[in-house]
């Protein structure tokens, strides 16, 4: 079983896990941060992005042996000193979630998109989210917060 020395949310992690554990099942059963959604296990809808060294990756497609020597950051480590991430706060401010279930990983998709276009379009930001999918909102209010994240920037 691989060793791996990893960064987690700015907290070195080092554990042993079988070759075969994903990204996702190790953060949630192995390190308990269950922010991080299992929604398809296909790669499908985006439940479960996070950051690996700066960029989302859909944590139920790569292996937790394979971020040995990376920064993982989950959407418990997006808010600091007890306040939300701007983005957070959008999402709330602007209604961009009603169940939530999607909700983490759309905030870390977005994330990443607002740090790689500060100005984002409506277009790109409707394209950049194509991977995440949301079954209550119809994305309208999704669109509207990260809009309204990227303003403050």
């Amino acid at each position: 079983m691989p060793a791996i020395s990893l960064s987690v949310n700015g907290k070195p992690v080092s554990a042993t896990v079988e070759a075969r554990t994903l990204l996702v099942d190790f953060l949630r059963e192995s390190l308990g941060l269950t922010g991080t959604h299992v929604g398809c296990d296909t790669s499908q809808c985006g439940a479960c992005v996070v950051h690996v060294n700066g960029r989302s990756v859909k944590s139920c497609t790569m292996l937790a042996a394979e971020t040995d020597g990376a920064a993982v950051t989950t959407i418990e480590g997006v808010s600091a000193n007890g306040e939300l991430h701007r983005m957070q706060a959008a999402f709330r401010a602007h209604h961009g979630l009603q169940c939530g279930f999607c909700t983490p990983g759309m905030v870390m998709s977005a994330i990443e998109l607002v740090e790689r276009r500060p100005d984002p379009t409506e277009h790109e930001v409707r394209e950049w989210l194509e991977g995440n999918f949301c079954r209550c909102t119809g994305y309208h209010n999704i669109v509207r917060a990260v809009m309204a994240a990227a303003a403050e920037g």
